[in-house]
């Protein structure tokens, strides 16, 4: 057993790991989550949007539809217990990587990062409070949150060793990193490594929609975007533009999502250098650039002739991206690798999408309206959680 704790903070649960294990989607466990995200929609938290966004993702309600999405004739179990190594980036990850595994009645042990997010502490105090509670006694041995630096491999090497899933969240050398750490034989990882998205604006039916629509239109892409800083692997980089020389349409949809933001976003000033350092190097260096423009200090575009392929290596944040023009979907199917994810879409037709789904695409695992590439789901990254997370009981 593990023994020196001196640097290792718990914020919900102590060094006790047990493997505590319900059916899945037990009563418990959605009424624990339900008054989780009650507790989280009252008002104090109302300037944080993506607790918000996760506040309602877990209500009861819906927690009610992914239950009955969830029904099958088979007898399912929890697997056990699951180490999850979350990203340092998007704060409110580690919560929705908790909910997969106590949804599937899994124990949990959850790392979130190192830095003090506001929104760990306000997620944690709730979970703290509904576990003191007697009716959610049972949930209180399945929830563990740590919290510690990332080079005490001894601990990772420990927590590694007693799980039965790792759930590793992260860049390439996270996850390869936290790989060298074995498990047991019948353990498995489960890995979302860093991903790439894109997005596809049809020019001329933006061209054609009321400047209403297109404020609710920008409105959404925002929120795709700027939540977690265009560093959410669904939010996109490279935005596609179906319909050739709409220039003025570009301009006029970029020109209305700087005023949203002048609004709304709060831009640390070393942000605002280093876009600004990023356009510089991507006009030096870029030889597939044909434009490149700045609307306000918030938004900048590299609009290029072609695309390479590494593309997936041309990143923005903050407001930062990579456009292209095209005339049919083929384009975007011909540049795609299986580091692309999301792809977020507007006045492109359910046909059309069907038909570029289904003709053997080297990426991209979801496909969802602009305004959706933030909501998660027990199908994320082409896994099917509920299966993962779960074992069958055969019974002949």
């Amino acid at each position: 057993m593990f023994k020196n704790f001196h640097n290792i903070k718990f914020l919900v649960g102590d060094s006790k790991f047990e493997k505590v294990l319900l059916t899945p989607y037990d009563d418990e466990i959605c009424n624990f989550l339900g008054d989780f995200s009650k507790e989280l929609s009252k008002k104090i938290y109302n300037d944080l949007i993506d607790l918000k966004s996760l506040s309602f993702w877990c209500r009861k309600n819906n927690l009610n539809k992914i239950k009955k999405s969830f029904f099958s004739n088979e007898i399912r179990s929890g697997i056990g217990l699951i180490f999850h190594v979350t990203p340092s980036n998007v704060p409110t990850n580690f919560m929705y990587s908790l909910i997969f595994g106590l949804l599937t009645g899994n124990s949990n042990i959850v790392k979130v990062p190192s830095k003090n997010f506001e929104q760990i502490k306000i997620i944690c105090k709730i979970i703290n409070n509904l576990l003191n509670k007697k009716k959610f006694k049972k949930i209180r041995k399945m929830i563990k949150i740590v919290k510690y630096e990332n080079n005490n491999d001894e601990f990772t090497k420990f927590l590694s060793s007693i799980c039965d899933v790792r759930i590793i969240w992260g860049g390439d050398k996270t996850i390869e990193k936290i790989r060298k750490f074995p498990i047991n034989s019948r353990s498995f990882d489960l890995t979302f490594a860093d991903r790439y998205s894109i997005c596809i604006l049809n020019a001329k039916t933006i061209k054609k929609i009321s400047n209403n629509d297109l404020e609710n239109l920008v409105r959404k892409f925002y929120n795709d975007v700027f939540i977690f800083d265009q560093n959410a692997c669904s939010s996109p980089h490279l935005i596609f533009w179906f319909g050739l020389n709409e220039k003025n349409t570009r301009f006029k949809f970029w020109e209305k999502l700087s005023k949203i933001i002048d609004k709304r976003y709060n831009i640390p000033d070393k942000a605002v250098v280093d876009k600004f350092s990023q356009f510089c190097r991507d006009t030096i260096n870029l030889k597939e650039i044909k434009s490149q423009n700045k609307f306000g200090n918030m938004i900048y575009t590299i609009l290029l002739k072609e695309i390479n392929s590494e593309i997936e290596n041309l990143r923005g944040k903050w407001g930062y991206f990579y456009e292209k023009e095209i005339s049919n979907l083929s384009e975007v199917k011909n540049i795609l690798t299986n580091k692309f994810q999301t792809m977020t879409y507007f006045g492109i037709n359910k046909r059309q999408l069907e038909t570029f789904a289904r003709s053997n695409l080297k990426g991209i695992d979801r496909i969802v309206p602009i305004g959706q590439a933030l909501e998660i789901s027990l199908i994320w990254d082409g896994y099917d959680i509920n299966k993962k997370l779960t074992r069958i009981i055969d019974i002949k």
